[in-house]
């Protein structure tokens, strides 16, 4: 038996709460998965807040295990590329959605899903940095693989106190970026400028309508918000810069005119993590061990029990939770 978040719905209503499950019952609900891990250390994304507290139908099974992020130790694996002992790493591929997740002491997953957990990382720190990190990451190599440099100029990272642009921020300036941080939590400008953002402006400036071309300022941008933030940022980036763009946390929808495509040559560039191929998830996770600063995760990081994570979903989704949040499945 072992402990995990349980998430049902019925004629009844939507329920979460913490429960004991039977390995009989873990492997009932994953006929698919090869591998057995014993969960160290999850955390929370804004896609397990929407699933916590069933706000958006992002469970597409019932009953759901959240948790689409999980570190921890294989316990048995009938997978090839993976042996007792091995320490992994577990971000997306629908689990917490449509697979029973890693909100819970124990998970089973399809080793196809999994990456070696670098050497340099242990499971908190894996899960401090989770989705939201590997995420920025792949907006940075996405920058950097449409020419973006340091010398070109400032970039922007929007959202920039929640996980994936706290992450973005420290990432980009470790790299010699001149960072700005958007955020709406101005209170927070001492730990943005900490992570290495060299000026902190309030969401305000980007995210009322604008017009369709704007005074060029930013060789790329981070964008984890959408809507008019992302249409603006777009209409303000220099000529052939870049945005990379993984969030919707303003809104889905994206008013914008094509001018700043057909005039500047500004490139938008959509990053998924979920789904994102295996040979680019290491490189990312490779990456962030060497290239994000120990401390700096650190700075970012709160450590939490599971019930916890019943508390925190509702404050994630109001924008109050700064940085990442690790969920210590034992505790």
């Amino acid at each position: 038996m072992f402990d995990a978040l349980y998430l049902g719905k019925t004629d009844g209503g939507f329920s979460a709460a913490r429960r004991r499950i039977g390995d009989d019952e873990l492997a009932a609900a994953t006929p698919e998965a090869d591998v057995t891990v014993r969960v160290e250390c999850s955390t929370i994304n804004y896609k397990d807040a929407l699933a916590l507290t069933n706000r958006s139908p992002v469970v597409r099974r019932w009953p759901m295990v959240p948790g689409i992020d999980g570190a921890g130790v294989v316990e048995s694996s009938s997978h090839p590329g993976f042996a007792p002992g091995d320490r992994v790493i577990l971000n997306g591929w629908g689990v917490g959605e449509a697979h029973w997740g890693c909100l819970a002491q124990r998970a089973r997953l399809r080793g196809d899903w999994l990456v070696p957990m670098p050497g340099e990382l242990d499971a908190r720190r894996a899960m401090a940095i989770g989705t939201a990190g590997y995420t920025a990451m792949l907006c940075v190599m996405a920058l950097q693989r449409h020419g973006v440099a340091p010398d070109q100029g400032e970039v922007l990272v929007t959202g920039a106190a929640g996980g994936v642009g706290s992450v973005a921020v420290a990432l980009l300036a470790r790299l010699g970026f001149r960072v700005v941080a958007s955020t709406g939590r101005v209170d927070e400008a001492d730990y943005l400028r900490a992570l290495g953002a060299v000026e902190v402006i309030d969401r305000a400036a980007l995210s009322a309508p604008g017009k369709p071309l704007q005074k060029e300022r930013w060789a790329g941008v981070v964008d984890a918000v959408g809507s008019h933030t992302l249409a603006n940022a777009c209409a303000q980036v220099k000529y052939r810069g870049t945005v990379a763009a993984c969030g919707l946390a303003q809104g889905m929808d994206l008013p914008a005119s094509v001018a700043p495509f057909i005039l500047r040559g500004v490139t938008l560039a959509g990053v998924d993590s979920v789904m994102c191929p295996m040979p680019e998830r290491r490189e990312a996770w490779a990456r962030l061990a060497r290239e994000l600063d120990p401390a700096h995760i650190e700075r970012m990081t709160t450590v939490a029990g599971l019930d916890d994570a019943l508390r925190l979903a509702p404050e994630l989704l109001a924008g109050k939770v700064r940085g990442r949040v690790v969920i210590d499945v034992n505790r």
